[in-house]
């Protein structure tokens, strides 16, 4: 009898400490909205980082072709200030 109570005791001192330790429904909640806030306003930074990268490599792109654009009609141009060059130099001095 002393044993069976004993048991009994024991098995309500271990759900007792057990149940002590799990954390309550509203607990959880409030724990898993402040994570999903942070997780939106993370997500939404990333989302505007992205935006800022395409818009400047867009920009980069652009110059780039105006860059290149640049360079063919600077090639033009030396070839031209060249010839010119050449027939200055082959000419006589007047006078």
């Amino acid at each position: 009898m002393l044993r069976a109570k004993l048991t009994v005791a024991a098995a309500l001192l271990g759900a007792g400490v057990s149940l002590s330790g799990c954390a309550t429904e509203d607990y959880v909640d409030k724990h898993i909205a402040a994570t999903n806030a942070r997780i939106d306003q993370v997500a939404a930074e990333a989302q505007a980082a992205q935006a800022a990268a395409t818009q400047a490599g867009q920009a980069a792109q652009a110059a780039m072709g105006s860059a290149q654009q640049a360079n063919q009609r600077l090639d033009q141009l030396t070839g031209r200030v060249d010839s010119i060059e050449q027939r200055l130099a082959s000419k006589k001095p007047r006078g």
